[in-house]
C-alpha cells in the first residue's frame, strides 16, 4: 500500500559506526529535509548532526519509550511531515526497536524508505577472514537465562555465526560458546572504524586466553567460523 500525498514518509537512515566521515551525501541531505528526526539517544546524535550542520528537530525513540513515541511519530507522519529514524551507530532496525516503528507505519499505509550506509555486522564480517557465503546473525545473546539454549539452537548451522556482545560479558560468552559449540575459528572485532579499531583472530580458546589478560573495550562483534577446515582453503 502506498501513502497518500498528504501523508509523510518514514526514512530509515544509517549513520556512521565510528568514523564520522562514513556518512553518505544522501543521508545528510535526507536528515536536512525531513521535519523530525527520531534518534536512539539525542545527546549522542547531536555530535553527528552538529558535525554536518543539521538543525532538524529531534526526539528520542528507543526500546523503553516506544509505546508513547510510536503513536506520536505516526501522528506526525499522518499530518504530512517526513520523519527520519537514526540509531546511535549503524543501520536502524538491527538489534534495536526501529522495526516496530516500521511495522506500525506500514500498517497505517505510510511509505517506508531506507537510506543505506554503515553496518557493524557487515564491516566486521568482511574483515574477519571467515567464510561469508553464508552467515547467521544472532544479535545479542541473552544476558541471563537462555544463553546456552540459544547457542545449542545454532551449533549445527553450516554458516559463520555472528553475535553482538557487550565487552563486560565477552569472557562469559566465549566460555559458553566453547562448551556448547566447541573450539572453532573465532574473530572478535571492536571499535570498528575508530582510532583503536582491533580485530583479533584465532580460536575460541585462544580468544578466551587473550581477553583474560586484556579485556576488550567498546561494543564487540564476535564471529564463529564453520567447523570444517576445508572451507578456509
Amino acid at each position: 500500500m502506498t501513502s497518500e500525498k498528504n501523508v509523510g514518509k518514514l526514512y530509515i537512515v544509517a549513520t556512521p559506526i565510528g568514523n564520522l566521515k562514513d556518512f553518505t551525501y544522501r543521508a545528510v541531505e535526507q536528515l536536512e529535509n525531513v521535519q523530525l528526526i527520531a534518534a536512539e539517544d539525542t545527546r549522542h546524535s547531536r555530535v553527528l548532526l552538529q558535525h554536518y550542520n543539521i538543525t532538524t528537530p529531534t526526539i528520542s525513540y528507543f526500546e523503553h519509550n516506544r509505546f508513547t513515541r510510536i503513536p506520536r511519530i505516526i501522528e506526525t507522519l499522518q499530518s504530512g511531515s517526513d520523519v527520519a529514524v537514526i540509531t546511535d551507530a549503524g543501520t536502524p532496525g538491527v538489534s534495536d526497536p526501529a522495526y516496530k516503528l516500521v511495522r506500525a507505519a506500514i500498517e497505517e499505509g505510510i511509505t517506508v524508505e531506507a537510506i543505506p550506509g554503515s553496518s557493524a555486522l557487515l564491516t566486521a564480517l568482511v574483515s574477519s577472514g571467515l567464510p561469508t557465503d553464508r552467515f547467521l546473525f544472532e544479535g545479542f545473546i541473552p544476558s541471563k537465562k537462555g544463553r546456552k539454549k540459544r547457542l545449542k539452537a545454532v551449533q549445527h548451522e553450516n554458516a559463520t555465526l555472528v553475535f553482538f556482545e557487550n565487552p563486560k560479558r565477552i569472557q562469559r560468552t566465549l566460555k559458553d560458546i566453547y562448551e556448547v559449540i566447541g573450539d572453532r575459528p573465532a574473530v572478535l572485532a571492536r571499535e570498528l572504524t575508530k582510532i583503536h579499531e582491533e580485530i583479533i583472530r584465532g580460536t575460541v580458546s585462544e580468544l578466551m586466553t587473550y581477553f583474560s589478560q586484556k579485556p576488550p573495550r567498546g561494543e564487540c562483534v564476535l564471529m564463529i567460523g564453520k567447523d570444517d577446515p576445508n572451507v578456509y582453503f
